[in-house]
C-alpha cells in the first residue's frame, strides 16, 4: 500500500502508465486537483489543512498556494514517509511489477515547491485534536468512503473554516462496510424505502454553514502493478463558508 501510494503521488505519467491506450485522464492526480481547487487563489496565501493527506503529495502541492499547509492521516506509516519526503525531498522504495517481484524506484516533490511550508501528524479525522486553528481551506481528497463517521468528519469543518474559506471534497464514493457500517453511509443506500444519495447528505450537514460553488469530475489512475490499473473518477465539490 506505502508504494501503491507513493507511486500514485509522485510517479510521472510514464511511471504510473507506460500504455498510450490506458486512461491517461487519471494521471497527476494530485497536481490537477489542486490546481482546480485553487484555480482562483494564485496564492500564496493563508493555511490549508489537507486531510486524509496520506504519502503528501496533495499537501505539497497547496504548498504552491498557501504558506502553511498541514497534512494529516491516521496512518502512520504514510506520515512517516511523508515526513522524510519533506526533509529530503525524495524517497526511494520498491514498486510492485508481479507478485513478489519489484523494482527500484524513487519519489520526489517537484521542483519550485517550498517543502519547509508543510507539515505532518497523525490524526483521526473524524476527532481532530484541538489547537489546529483555522484555515482558508480544508481539502479531503478520496477520504470520505474510508471513514467508520463520515457525518462527524463533516460537521467538524464548521470550526476549521474561516469565514469566506473553503472546504474541497473529491471521493468516489465506494461505500463498503469494511470501513463504514452501513447506518453511517451518507449515500448509495435506502432508508425508509426512499433513495439516499450522497449529495443530499452534503448540502444537509454542510448547508447552513456552507455554501456549494462548485461540482467536477477528477479522473484518477493507480498502479497495482505492471499490468494492473485502477481507473476512477472522484465527485469533487467545493463549499465556501458562509460569512453569517
Amino acid at each position: 500500500m506505502l508504494s501503491q501510494y507513493l507511486l500514485f503521488h509522485f510517479g510521472r505519467p510514464a511511471e504510473v502508465l507506460p500504455f498510450p491506450d490506458g486512461p491517461t485522464s487519471g494521471l497527476d492526480y494530485p497536481a490537477r486537483y489542486t490546481r482546480e481547487c485553487v484555480a482562483d487563489h494564485p496564492g500564496p496565501w493563508g493555511r490549508a489543512l489537507d486531510l486524509g493527506c496520506a504519502v503528501g503529495g496533495t499537501s505539497f502541492e497547496l504548498a504552491r498556494h498557501f504558506d502553511e499547509v498541514v497534512g494529516i492521516d491516521l496512518s502512520r506509516r504514510f506520515i512517516t514517509a511523508a515526513r522524510a519526503l519533506r526533509r529530503r525531498g525524495v524517497l526511494p522504495y520498491r514498486r510492485v511489477e508481479a507478485g513478489v517481484l519489484t523494482s527500484d524506484a524513487v519519489a520526489r516533490v517537484p521542483a519550485g515547491i517550498e517543502r519547509s511550508r508543510v507539515r505532518f501528524a497523525v490524526g483521526d479525522a473524524t476527532a481532530l485534536p484541538r489547537g489546529l486553528g483555522t484555515f482558508d481551506l480544508v481539502l479531503l481528497a478520496n477520504l470520505l468512503d474510508r471513514l467508520a463517521d463520515p457525518a462527524r468528519c463533516l460537521r467538524q469543518l464548521r470550526h476549521l473554516v474561516r469565514p469566506g474559506g473553503r472546504v474541497a471534497i473529491s471521493s468516489p464514493f465506494t461505500w463498503l462496510t469494511e470501513y463504514t457500517a452501513r447506518s453511517k453511509w451518507l449515500g448509495g443506500v435506502r432508508r425508509g424505502g426512499r433513495a439516499v444519495h450522497v449529495h443530499e447528505s452534503l448540502g444537509r450537514i454542510l448547508g447552513p454553514h456552507f455554501r456549494r460553488v462548485d461540482r467536477f469530475d477528477v479522473p484518477f489512475t493507480i498502479r497495482d502493478h505492471a499490468r494492473k490499473f485502477q481507473w476512477a473518477v472522484a465527485d469533487a465539490t467545493v463549499w465556501v463558508r458562509r460569512r453569517s
